[in-house]
């Protein structure tokens, strides 16, 4: 990744933070967007002290004239972008009958159609020069949806059509540009302090939890490999995708029993004022980092996602090993 040019929407925290901060370590040069700007600030920080550049642009990705200034503005001072990673959005918990219509539209306009804007500006700056990599932040409901969440999972399912259609549409055209989608789990990120909740406790991500630098990783690795069509992170992913596919009725049932307390802990509902509307981190010295409230409870490692990364070697060493045995019994 060296010299790479990298941008990065929801730079700020949580799993955009660490996105930035592994390009970083790999030499590529960052554009940053969020809105808040202390987030911006220090995650701009993180990066230039690991020895990249970084081009922060404060950026509502709801807005598409804000995001195609915002990439003019990173290509102005670091040159033609290579990745573009969609990872900003927005959510809302509670029950489907509790949620606003501008609450719900909002959560959409960010968590799908800023996902859509990234993908046209990069696109629109890719094309002509027929080399280009964007990468899509999913989630494991994108394909199989639970309760409280019907904006987030509207929007993620939402995310997974679009960039299957424009895949198709990039292999027809014997495209060098190629979008590819990492379907994340549940990620120890700060939106759980920070969430539009309705719920009567704290709200949490269904364990099993991870933590953002597993996350991070497998966008590193997708970004490297961008001919894949689907990354799936986590064994919790894998099982849900899956048995989605077998068994999608018996889920329903199973998480309309479980969906409510598992997304919720024994605490009482933070007081905090959500998200949704403005940023978190434009307050005094607010930057959240990476990290949510999760620490204790999260993996810092998933062993599913060692294996899909080092597949290859895994299988050349069987490979070899096979036919070491095979030329053994023959002598």
């Amino acid at each position: 990744m060296t010299g790479k040019n990298v941008v990065v929407t929801g730079a700020s925290a949580g799993i955009g933070r660490a996105v930035c901060r592994i390009f970083a370590r790999e030499g590529a040069n960052l554009g940053l967007l969020a809105r808040g700007h202390d987030g911006l600030a220090a995650t701009a920080a993180e990066v230039e002290n690991l020895g990249g550049r970084a081009v922060a642009v404060a950026t509502d990705v709801s807005d598409y004239h804000q995001v195609d200034l915002a990439a003019d503005a990173i290509e102005t001072q670091l040159g033609p972008v290579d990745i573009w990673i969609n990872v900003a959005f927005a959510s809302v918990f509670a029950p489907f009958h509790q949620i606003e219509p501008d609450e719900f539209k909002h959560v959409t306009e960010v968590s799908y159609l800023g996902f859509v804007y990234g993908t046209m500006v990069a696109l629109r700056r890719m094309r002509p020069r027929d080399a280009g990599t964007i990468v899509q932040v999913g989630s494991a409901l994108g394909g199989r949806a639970i309760p409280l969440q019907s904006a987030y999972c509207g929007a993620k399912h939402a995310v997974n059509g679009f960039s299957e259609s424009l895949r198709t549409e990039l292999i027809h055209d014997h495209s060098g540009v190629h979008v590819t989608v990492v379907q994340m789990p549940a990620v120890n990120t700060p939106q759980f302090t920070w969430v539009l909740s309705r719920l009567p406790r704290h709200p949490q991500p269904v364990p099993p939890i991870y933590q953002p630098e597993v996350a991070a990783r497998a966008v590193l690795f997708a970004a490297k490999h961008p001919a894949r069509k689907q990354f799936w992170v986590g064994a919790s992913t894998v099982a849900t995708l899956l048995g989605q596919r077998v068994a999608p009725r018996l889920l329903d049932r199973y998480l309309a029993a479980t969906g409510y307390k598992s997304q919720q802990t024994n605490e009482p509902a933070p007081r905090n004022a959500p998200n949704l509307w403005e940023p978190r981190d434009d307050e005094l010295d607010a930057d959240h980092g990476a990290h949510g409230s999760f620490d204790d409870r999260s993996h810092a490692r998933s062993p599913q996602w060692w294996l899909r990364e080092h597949m290859a070697p895994i299988v050349a060493v069987a490979g070899g090993a096979a036919v070491a045995a095979v030329a053994a019994q023959r002598r």
